[in-house]
């Protein structure tokens, strides 16, 4: 079923994106899954084409803002989810996820509607949004590092390990960001 946040095909335009994880699953809520996040980022930085302006990794969901230099921003999510998929059920089927019989019968539910397939991490939507003015690339980005502290998790967007907003602030982060033209405000 279309949603209506479509990315224009061949097009070099800056989105903001969302990935869920099925039925909100809190995988993130562990650091192996967040480092397979980030790796992914940056081989795709240097292989795909993607450009990262921002981003921040919650306990069940991804927020970015990117856009494809090579055009085929949508190639890039393709291949980030299957990518990161696999790797998420490796860490899944291993000894040291202790929650792999629940993690398990979840992506099997979701799966079971998915054709040749039986388990299922990412959502299918990605809810693509065109940044289409200034006022609304600021309001995204503000949403996107403010995440973490309208979940209760740190007072600081900066504090949070897991976001662009350490980028913003000039502090190092785990993950290289190409730093949009917006004076950083802290709180």
């Amino acid at each position: 079923m279309s949603t209506g946040y479509k990315i224009s095909p061949n097009s070099t335009d800056l989105y903001f994106l969302t990935f869920q994880i099925v039925g909100w699953l809190d995988i993130f809520t562990r650091k192996n899954y967040k480092e397979v996040v980030a790796e992914s980022f940056k081989y795709c930085q240097l292989h795909k084409g993607l450009n990262l302006y921002a981003y921040v990794i919650m306990s069940n969901h991804i927020h970015l803002l990117a856009n494809s230099k090579n055009g085929d921003l949508s190639g890039f999510i393709r291949d980030f989810k299957r990518f990161t998929s696999q790797k998420f059920f490796e860490i899944m089927d291993s000894d040291i996820e202790s929650r792999r019989d629940w993690m398990k019968m979840v992506v099997e539910y979701h799966g079971r509607y998915k054709l040749n397939q039986t388990r299922q991490i990412w959502t299918n939507e990605n809810h693509a949004e065109c940044i289409y003015s200034q006022n609304f690339l600021e309001q995204k980005l503000a949403y996107i590092h403010e995440n973490p502290v309208r979940a209760g998790i740190v007072a600081k967007p900066e504090d949070y390990l897991y976001s662009s907003a350490r980028n913003y602030a000039d502090m190092d982060g785990p993950i290289d960001v190409i730093k949009l033209d917006i004076r950083w405000k802290t709180y």
